[in-house]
């Protein structure tokens, strides 16, 4: 794979409308890759688009439906006549101690962070492997350390690296190479309306030790991924210092590592209850941008 460059590669990135997606996407673009952006939020999407110079393909996709993640990939081969990377980069957060969460929002972060990322690479598969070329996931820090509050985000990223893992096996004697993403807290949308919003949240990050507690800029997730695509890795880490949480990932869930979010974590519950007293348990458990979007895709199964 010497000659591997991401120059006229086609890309398909799903959640593209916002954070990581569109920005990483908008990179791809200017590096020469052909893009094209699936997600839910049109309008999201249209103005992304529209920064990319209007050069992007786009697609309005529910990734929870398979048959909409094939004929996406469909619509992708009629248009560049191939598929080179897929990347399964959907995906939302819940956030809520279990015993009060509300259940549709964790089992809807599952749908779409776990079955949304199987249907993408189940229905890109084929045409990848043609190519000989590359896929990728999403998944998160979060795969490796499970913070109290986040067990439906932690339980998703934490599968679809596991999928990663087993799929890489899977596909590497035809030619094809497997990549999980794990950022840490990026300045996007979904990260900013937690700290905006949830007295909880906010709290649950207080209590996260450095650098783990830290914003990161979204310019450096964009640079690493890149890079990271361009290398073909295996698993991409942003910032870098994710990858020491990686390495010492045992260390994550001992009592020493967890002594204050332990601590924390009685006050997490009590300011919760109150913002479930306040919105209820849908809307404490959800942003309102992601709990509005889910609504409206009731009928197709989310």
């Amino acid at each position: 794979m010497s000659t591997w460059t991401l120059n006229d590669k086609v890309v398909l990135i799903t959640g593209g409308a916002r954070g990581i997606g569109a920005a990483t996407g908008l990179e791809l673009e200017r590096r020469g890759a052909r893009v094209v952006l699936a997600d839910l939020d049109a309008d999201a999407l249209a103005r992304t688009a529209e920064a990319a110079g209007g050069r992007a393909m786009t697609l309005e996709l529910d990734v929870t439906d398979l048959g909409a993640c094939e004929a996406a990939v469909e619509q992708v081969l009629a248009s560049h006549g191939r598929l080179d990377i897929a990347w399964a980069n959907a995906g939302i957060a819940s956030f809520g101690p279990l015993e009060q969460t509300a259940p549709s929002a964790w089992r809807r972060t599952i749908e779409v962070n776990v079955f949304g990322v199987y249907n993408t690479l189940y229905s890109a598969l084929p045409a990848v492997i043609e190519r000989r070329g590359y896929l990728a996931v999403t998944a998160s820090l979060a795969s490796f350390a499970h913070a109290p509050g986040l067990s439906a985000y932690a339980s998703s990223k934490a599968g679809v690296e596991a999928l990663c893992n087993s799929l890489r096996a899977e596909v590497a004697h035809q030619g094809v190479q497997v990549a999980s993403i794990h950022p840490t807290w990026i300045d996007t949308d979904m990260v900013r309306e937690g700290d905006e919003t949830q007295r909880s949240f906010v709290r649950l990050r207080e209590s996260m030790k450095p650098p783990f507690k830290r914003t990161c800029p979204l310019e450096r997730a964009v640079t690493d991924i890149v890079a990271g695509f361009e290398a073909r890795q295996r698993r991409i880490c942003t910032p870098r210092f994710t990858q020491i949480a990686h390495v010492l990932r045992p260390l994550l869930t001992t009592r020493a590592f967890e002594k204050d979010q332990l601590a924390a974590a009685p006050e997490i519950a009590r300011l919760f209850e109150a913002e479930v007293a306040e919105r209820g348990a849908e809307g404490a458990s959800t942003s309102e941008r992601t709990g509005a979007q889910l609504h409206a895709r009731e009928p197709s199964g989310l």
